[in-house]
């Protein structure tokens, strides 16, 4: 056991704390590993502490003794700024459950800010991996004295040492984080997960071991946890608790190239999450998070023993430390922001990145990309940005284009064309360099590397060769001193020779490798097939029929209608969506390639399809350690690489696998998505999900990616994404071609949402700038907004585009209704978005909403003011360089407001910008400008909704003749009202 030497300190003056304004391999699913954890292990793994002494001035808790438990004697006395350390000694025998018992760590707490605590508990020789500051740069705590006015409190109880969190403003309620065995139910209990023996809970030990750490914490029962991702989860964004029908959940942290599988680990890790807590007393609701800074593999379990009148969040690692930051709120959207302060806003993205994408696994060559581009303008359906997927490639390597299907003078041409038209040009860059095959084989990017020696290694220093699309790849090792240097290089190279990229698309980042260890060492490099076949490759085609089309009954054609008949689920009932150390790879002590305890990684061992855990990195850092942050350190250095190559122009970046603080570099896409109902449903969670990562540039592929989609199906999910921050339709090779033209249905739908969707660019964008700025998130579930309507917690098939707009998707095949909620029980006002009329809701309960093909369900809040653009173009330049116009929802007080932030949309800040605020009030509207950009753009028009019928009408001070009124939407319509928005503008009506 442990004893803790004892420090009486007080906090250290720190500044007042300032609250901010407000593709991959299809793989197959493998069980999860069952635990190499026997019971009698937990119990002899528990770590007993010793006595904290602490100012009784601090009011931290009550000190209880237990004389049955040995102590430990005072070994130092130390101050530390802003709050209180400790050493910890090992007292008794060791256990070595799963590795080896640490015998000497340090308790560092430390109150950052009001609203932000530090609880580190970590090896006092620091020989346990931790994230360097060069990978993620934590912010600073503010200087300042928060101690005694923080929300957060730090108490604890000596022996056995425990701690809990409880906010000082309610001391009594309970604990929003609590490791006291007296807080968790009894033990033994039998596994809370029947099929899955690691879920056996024996007794809840701190454990703190240099291959195993483990620590519990109870949570009210059936808790509102979200976060903790990536996932597809079944729950939806709420996590499963293990209540209310629910098995319990166990969120594996280790990056994984697979196709989005259900309730498993996936391609990015982010161990943080937010939970909502309603009183029913009060029928207020208040929020907290907690994030782990850790990139260890490891599970995050959250469950509910049966019988226990609590739920429990338990952390099992296999490696770091313990290192813990507490967020209070007290809001959600408080909470997201406190952890972007911690973790770094989100990378500030350029007006073009909001239009939409296309993109497929399959454009053979630049003829038929090059023919999207003239059926999309044809079919007068706004493309903005053309992709190419590895198609590009010269026998699949990285930085390449292909001589015969995409030479290099045809791609640039291609290129030029889309910039003269005010488009973009955006190629993949996979993970994996080729490896040269032999001494005539001339590929720059290997060669470079080798002479740069910046690729990772094996253990005896040899170049770690794993396997990929190219064949046998070596891999980037972003720890070595010329990573950056090589990286900019390879970029700078390819755009100059004629690939004139406006954006760059990462993939295959988690890092994904196709055989199990240094596979291409002593083997034939000439061989250069990957180990599957590809979709659409003879023997592997894609030959499904969409889902729910029965072709026995509807024929061959695959339509959505046959004689007028749907077919989707023709012969049988439609599906429904259910509810729901610093390692070294030489260390004889340290078991690398197996861990001890086995986390739940879908593949199983961690090096099945990705680079194996011993592989060895410039720092001496294993895999083991650092495969998390592999992705993250990739998009890094292209963002600075980008910047190198484009000075001053924000970067625009989408990456596949993500870790805290992505978003200061990029943005990302979900992954290998299916073309199905369901997964159309979880595009939702996904982006919720990344809004609480701060990486809020998220979307899925549309229409899906495996698979074959069909008509319906597209139509709805290009209206769907049409309502998200990354919108990009993408599908694989071999699959039925997807792009919205293919279909009248879809044309149509596509044109509509995408007017609507360029019409708000201005709420878009100032939404991104604000996130950027203050780390609000863009896009919201209905409950941030509306915290205390219990009924809106689990709401995940709505959502909100900030404050003021609702959309309602449809979600489900052959219907032409959506049911939806409209949050405010009866207090706000929702006016629909094409005809502004107001919906007569169920207050608290689901609304039925007319939604036939081709239509999607938006809505506007009262009390609203939204800068639009009045004339929505094929491309975002275009719109942007149109007139303005201005749509006002009154509250039931007659007020409103908004705000819109304005730059020239390319340029990195700091640069010239311009935030316009709207007022109304008693009829009277009043725009005020901040700041030194020029709008060349007019106010052309101006929509007041909820308003009574004027007699007269001023603008500038000017009577206005060119009005109208229209009674049934108590609408008021100003128009070529041609306003200076660089200056204060007043209209009145009266």
């Amino acid at each position: 056991m442990l004893s803790l030497s004892a420090l009486k300190s007080r906090m250290a003056a720190d500044a007042h704390y300032k609250a901010l304004p407000g593709r991959g391999i299809l793989g197959h699913d493998t069980p999860p590993p069952k635990s190499k954890l026997p019971r009698r292990r937990f119990i002899m793994a528990a770590i007993l502490f010793a006595a904290l002494l602490l100012s009784s001035a601090n009011n931290l808790g009550a000190v209880s003794r237990n004389p049955s438990q040995p102590q430990g004697n005072t070994e130092s006395l130390k101050e530390s700024k802003g709050g209180l350390s400790a050493q910890l000694t090992l007292a008794g025998p060791a256990c070595n459950a799963f590795g080896t018992d640490i015998a000497n760590l340090t308790l560092e707490v430390t109150y950052d800010s009001d609203t932000r605590l530090h609880v580190n508990i970590f090896d006092t020789e620091n020989s346990q991996f931790t994230i360097p500051p060069s990978v993620v740069t934590l912010s600073e705590a503010p200087d300042g004295v928060h101690q005694n006015s923080s929300d957060l409190v730090f108490n604890y109880d000596p022996s056995p040492f425990a701690f809990w969190i409880t906010r000082r403003s309610e001391p009594d309620a309970q604990p929003l984080f609590d490791t006291r065995i007296t807080s968790l139910p009894a033990t033994p209990i039998p596994p809370v997960i029947p099929t899955d023996n690691s879920t056996t809970l024996d007794s809840f030990p701190l454990v703190f071991e240099d291959q195993y750490l483990q620590l519990t914490s109870a949570l009210p029962l059936s808790a509102n946890v979200y976060g903790l991702g990536e996932v597809v989860a079944s729950s939806g964004f709420r996590r499963d608790v293990g209540t209310d029908g629910g098995v319990g959940t166990i969120q594996t942290m280790w990056a994984r190239d697979i196709a989005d599988p259900i309730d498993q680990n996936i391609y990015g890790s982010h161990p943080v999450y937010m939970e909502h807590r309603f009183n029913g007393n009060t029928n207020k609701s208040q929020t907290h998070g907690v994030f782990l800074f850790s990139a260890a593999g490891s599970d995050t379990l959250l469950f509910t023993p049966s019988s226990s009148n609590v739920s429990l969040i338990e952390y099992r690692m296999v490696g770091g430390t313990l290192d813990f930051y507490f967020f209070s709120g007290p809001s959600p959207q408080r909470v997201i922001e406190q952890y972007g302060e911690l973790v770094g806003l989100p990378t500030w993205q350029p007006a073009f990145g909001f239009g939409f994408h296309l993109c497929r696994w399959g454009y053979s060559n630049i003829s038929e990309t090059k023919e999207q581009v003239t059926k999309m303008r044809e079919a007068n359906i706004p493309l903005e940005v053309m992709w190419n997927d590895i198609d590009l490639y010269h026998a699949v390597r990285d930085f390449t284009t292909d001589p015969v299907s995409f030479p290099i003078q045809d791609v640039k041409a291609f290129i030029d064309e889309l910039h003269e038209n005010h488009q973009h040009y955006i190629p993949i860059v996979d993970a994996a360099v080729a490896k040269q095959i032999n001494a005539t084989d001339i590929y720059d990017p290997y060669t470079r590397g080798v002479e740069l020696d910046m690729f990772i290694k094996n253990p005896d220093g040899s170049e770690y060769v794993g396997q990929v699309w190219p064949g046998y790849t070596v891999f980037p090792d972003w720890f070595s001193e010329n990573a950056q240097t090589y990286w900019t290089e390879a970029l700078t190279n390819w755009s100059r020779s004629g690939v004139n990229f406006s954006g760059i698309w990462l993939d295959m980042n988690e890092v994904s490798s196709f055989c199990e260890g240094s596979c291409g060492t002593g083997a034939d490099l000439s061989n250069t097939a990957v180990p599957f076949l590809l979709p659409g490759a003879p023997g592997n085609a894609v030959t499904d029929y969409p889902e729910g089309y029965n072709a026995t009954i509807s024929g061959p054609s695959g339509n959505l209608t046959v004689n007028g008949t749907s077919t989707f689920g023709a012969g049988s009932a439609a599906k429904l969506l259910s509810k729901r150390g610093l390692g070294a790879g030489d260390q004889s002590d340290v078991q690398i390639n197996s861990p001890p305890y086995a986390i739940h990684n879908g593949f199983g061992d961690l090096s099945v399809h990705a680079v194996a855990t011993n592989a060895t990195h410039a720092d001496g850092a294993v895999e083991l350690d650092v495969h998390n942050l592999w992705g993250l350190m990739e998009e890094k250095a292209t963002h600075q690489a980008l910047l190198q190559i484009q000075p001053k122009k924000r970067p625009f970046l989408i990456s596949r696998s993500t870790f805290a603080s992505s978003g200061k570099w990029t943005g990302h896409w979900l992954g290998d998505n299916f073309s199905k109902w369901q997964y159309m449903y979880f595009n939702i969670q996904g982006v919720l999900q990344f809004q609480l990562f701060q990486i809020p540039f998220v979307g899925a592929d549309t229409c899906g990616f495996n698979d074959n989609t069909d008509e319906e199906l597209c139509n709805r999910w290009m209206q769907l994404s049409a309502f998200m921050p990354f919108y990009r339709n993408h599908n694989v090779r071999g699959a039925i071609s997807q792009e919205p033209y293919r279909w009248d249905s879809v044309a149509n739908a596509s044109r509509t949402a995408i007017n609507v969707r360029y019409s708000l660019l201005p709420y878009w964008y100032s939404l991104f700038a604000n996130s950027s700025m203050f780390g609000t998130p863009p896009v919201r579930a209905l409950f941030y907004e509306f915290p205390d309507e219990p009924e809106l917690f689990a709401v995940d098939r709505q959502y909100l585009i900030g404050r003021d707009i609702l959309v309602t998707p449809v979600l489900t095949p052959n219907v032409s209704t959506v049911d939806g909620i409209f949050p405010g029980r009866g207090s706000v006002a929702w006016r629909d978005w094409y005809t502004h009329d107001v919906v007569n809701a169920t207050s608290g309960g689901n609304t039925t909403l007319s939604a036939p093909l081709g239509h999607i369900n938006v809505h506007v809040r009262d009390g609203s003011a939204i800068l639009l653009h009045a004339a929505p173009a094929y491309t975002v330049a275009e719109t942007r360089d149109g007139p303005f116009s201005l749509l006002v929802s009154l509250g039931p007080d007659g007020t409103a407001f908004g705000s819109a932030y304005l730059d020239d949309g390319e340029t990195l800040p700091p640069t010239p910008n311009k935030t316009l605020t709207f007022n109304v009030a008693k009829g009277r509207l009043h725009i005020t400008s901040l700041g030194t950009f020029d709008i060349g753009q007019k106010l052309e028009s101006l929509t007041v909704l909820g308003a009574e019928k004027p007699q007269v009408v001023h603008v500038q001070g000017q009577s206005l003749q060119g009005w109208s009124y229209v009674a049934a939407q108590q609408k008021l319509l100003l128009d070529n009202v041609g306003l200076d928005l660089n200056g204060a503008v007043t209209v009145t009506w009266e």
